[in-house]
């Protein structure tokens, strides 16, 4: 039998739920299970789940028919648990480090008592941490016990189940459960705080308590609010069953009016158009359930209570309104300072903004306006194939005009006619985001495709990485982000860092990357066509080496010396050097091409042509190695700046760590090792083939040639998920072969693949 089992109710948390997980076990305290109770999660969290119970014993996971909402599912793992004490952490919420072996220690030195409750911080998600507000009173106990009656202040304390270590044969003999419905652990923790005997306390911050920007329940606005009420109500009859209670009921009384009164000033939680009703429901619990000479709070603090107590709405309002006046103070004046400049030049936008929308018309943007490229282009080259009727405007920047195909009908940002297609198309596509002046107007799709699947962090995790966040504002990304209607996915564990880093109310489209669609559908011939263009023998090995660019760098600085390398390689290679498109051209590089040594190919607008040319990829942490390895051809990863790299921008896994699905291939952190693998034959071996087949198969699963169909027909013909082409597993797809393939893995392979 376990010391501690803790229950964790899991609901659309797929971007938390690891962070979570880990946060228990990877606890000093080991004597634990874990009840993970799966709430039919419509995301990947059930999968993520499976995944934890699978690589450790500790875990059990529940997968329930049918959804019952937070506080059954908490039911449903409470009659699985073994332990000795019953825990409860929520799938957003993790422990802090060692918090396991204090409670556990606190325990101990309580003598098992029926209830501990330890303290928490909270963490924005602008990257603040604070400490709680109940630090003192948790103190104050020390490591002795008392009941409620004995310290009342104890009743004060959150009343939440997160905060607490429940004795489990306490809680089952109380009779204690979660009622259904928001709300439910509020008269739970009342009930086990005022029956139990021997309540202990500790003082150390055990659970870090998230505070996300949208997606968590009790901070979503709605009628399900409402929930409160028949939680309090079951409380109060909870009391009535017991007159030796009756001494607390004026505590829990005024705790419960100040929990209605918060939730009346948070728009988060109850809409405006509801707050009437919500204050008379307020206002009938106060006549209902009063105590005899209760007298609500003095001074300022008790004018809401006053004003509830009064049952006058106007009277809260007017109280709720001084209040939210003080707390915002002059901002409303400094917001209009700063975008007091612009509002000549946006007022063609805002007349636009007030025409009719345009149902056949669809605007593009990649990369910063920086040409015809990517996710957007080849959705756009599917929505002239499926639907014909939506016209395609792409927003481009006048040097890179010249790069458009020609036909293409294009703006220039902020010209008098962009202003016009932004205000009134149907369809946004960007895999970017537009700026922060695009207003969402009623009607209007956005759709971001993203450009890469994530090693390095992202949106909200770049945070704490000073190099990465210079000149953010989270904020307006969040902004940005509200305006998304869809999320293109390449991978699952794409989806569940987007609903980690941009946690706003979008639909992810599960469908691949669309860009990644000629890896399946183009030929051999094909492929000698673009070596052809690029100038690359067919009897020569061609190597693609594409960096990233980092942070702390303005310009490109090549991390290997590439007149060694392709010294070292021979006639029998050719080296194709592809920069980060924020460096753009390198005056190096074009001398080093002038002399024969190598070929720059940074200028090419198609990187997707440049890997359909390459026998393999040296590269480090570019998110190019996601998209080559649906081409199942070797990757060499290149890092000699690996603890660097990771220092000052974070990354979601160990590349370099040779597990299969986090490594592609060969890995070299020097020049020597570099050239070692390369003149060996290693990069292609059996060991690298291994590797990269494990790195497809996590990266690359819906990557099949047909994302781009799934996107156009779900966003611009609006058919039903169900309704579009099933996905063709990785085992079954045959990309294009290499021109020099001897590898292990393409040994063999037709010349055209199958599609």
């Amino acid at each position: 039998m376990p010391r501690l089992s803790i229950v964790v109710p899991v609901f659309k948390v797929q971007g938390y739920l690891r962070e979570c997980l880990d946060s228990i076990l990877r606890q000093s305290f080991t004597d634990l299970e874990v009840i993970a109770v799966d709430d039919c999660s419509p995301d990947g969290s059930g999968r993520i789940l499976d995944e934890y119970a699978a690589r450790d014993g500790r875990v059990t996971v529940l997968h329930l028919p049918e959804n019952v909402g937070l506080g059954r599912a908490r039911n449903a793992g409470v009659e699985r648990a073994t332990g000795d004490y019953l825990l409860f952490l929520d799938s957003d919420d993790s422990y802090l480090d060692g918090a396991l072996e204090a409670i556990a220690r606190r325990l101990d030195a309580c003598g098992d008592p029926d209830v501990l409750v330890f303290d928490h911080v909270r963490s924005f998600w602008w990257n603040v941490v604070r400490p709680s507000q109940f630090g003192e009173v948790l103190a104050a106990v020390g490591d002795r016990t008392a009941s409620v009656f004995e310290e009342p202040a104890l009743l004060e304390l959150f009343a939440v189940a997160w905060n607490k270590a429940y004795r489990r044969a306490f809680y089952r003999a109380g009779g204690l459960a979660f009622l259904p419905g928001l709300y439910e652990d509020a008269p739970l923790a009342y009930e086990a705080m005022i029956t139990a005997e021997r309540v202990g306390c500790l003082d150390r911050a055990c659970v870090d308590y998230r505070q996300r920007y949208q997606g968590a329940i009790t901070r979503s606005p709605g009628r399900k609010h409402f929930d409160i009420f028949p939680q309090y109500a079951s409380l109060f009859a909870f009391l009535d069953e017991r007159p030796h209670l009756d001494p607390l009921r004026p505590v829990i009384f005024e705790r419960m009016i100040n929990h209605f009164v918060f939730c009346l000033g948070r728009p988060d939680r109850v809409r405006p158009v509801d707050r009437r009703e919500y204050f008379g429901v307020a206002a009938a619990f106060h006549r209902r359930y009063r105590p005899q000479d209760y007298h609500p709070p003095a001074g300022r603090s008790g004018l809401a209570h006053r004003a509830v107590a009064s049952g006058r709405f106007p009277l809260f309002a007017s109280v709720d309104a001084a209040r939210e006046m003080h707390r915002r103070g002059t901002s409303g004046v400094r917001l209009s300072r700063r975008t007091a400049g612009k509002v000549a030049y946006r007022a063609l936008y805002r007349m636009q903004r007030r025409l009719p929308l345009d149902e056949h018309l669809a605007v593009y943007s990649a990369y910063w306006d920086r040409g015809m490229r990517c996710n957007p282009a080849a959705i756009e080259a599917k929505v002239r194939e499926l639907a014909p009727h939506v016209r395609s405007v792409w927003v481009v920047r006048r040097e890179a005009v010249e790069s458009l195909p020609p036909g293409v009908d294009y703006v220039l940002p902020r010209s008098v006619r962009y202003w016009q297609v932004i205000a009134r198309a149907t369809y946004l596509v960007n895999n970017v985001n537009f700026p922060d002046y695009v207003v969402k107007r009623e009607g209007q799709v956005h759709l971001q495709t993203h450009h890469g699947t994530p090693l390095k962090r992202m949106g909200l995790d770049q945070q704490p990485f000073p190099a990465a966040a210079a000149g953010m504002s989270f904020r307006r990304l969040l902004h940005r982000a509200g305006r998304w209607d869809y999320s293109i996915s390449a991978n699952p564990h794409s989806t569940e860092m987007w609903d980690r880093v941009y946690p706003c109310p979008y639909e992810h489209l599960e469908t691949g990357y669309p860009r990644n669609d000629v890896f399946s559908t183009a030929t051999y011939d094909d492929v000698l066509a673009i070596r052809e263009r690029l100038g690359v023998p067919r009897d020569r090995v061609a190597l693609l080496y594409a960096p990233t660019m980092r942070d702390y760098r303005k310009s490109f600085v090549p991390e290997l010396d590439l007149v060694r390398i392709a010294q070292e390689l021979g006639d029998g290679y050719v080296l194709m050097v592809r920069t980060h498109y924020f460096y753009g051209q390198d005056p190096r590089l074009e001398e080093l091409e002038r002399q024969g040594l190598l070929l720059d190919v940074s200028a090419h607008d198609s990187v997707e042509e440049l890997c359909l040319a390459s026998d393999g990829l040296i590269t480090d942490y570019s998110s190019v190695m996601f998209d080559y390895a649906n081409l199942d051809r070797p990757i060499l990863t290149y890092a000699p700046d690996w603890e660097a790299y990771q220092a000052a921008r974070g990354v979601y896994f160990d590349l370099l760590s040779g597990r299969p699905g986090e490594t592609p291939g060969t890995v070299a952190r020097t020049e020597g090792e570099l050239i070692a693998a390369l003149t060996s034959g290693a990069w292609r071996g059996e060991d690298a083939a291994r590797l990269r087949a494990a790195f497809r198969e996590r990266f690359c699963p819906w990557d099949d040639g047909r994302a781009a169909e799934r996107v156009v027909r779900r966003v611009f013909l609006g058919q039903d998920a169900d309704a579009l082409p099933p996905v063709v597993p990785v085992a079954a797809r045959r990309p294009p072969r290499a021109v020099h393939h001897d590898d292990a893995s393409s040994a063999g392979r037709p010349a055209a693949p199958v599609v």
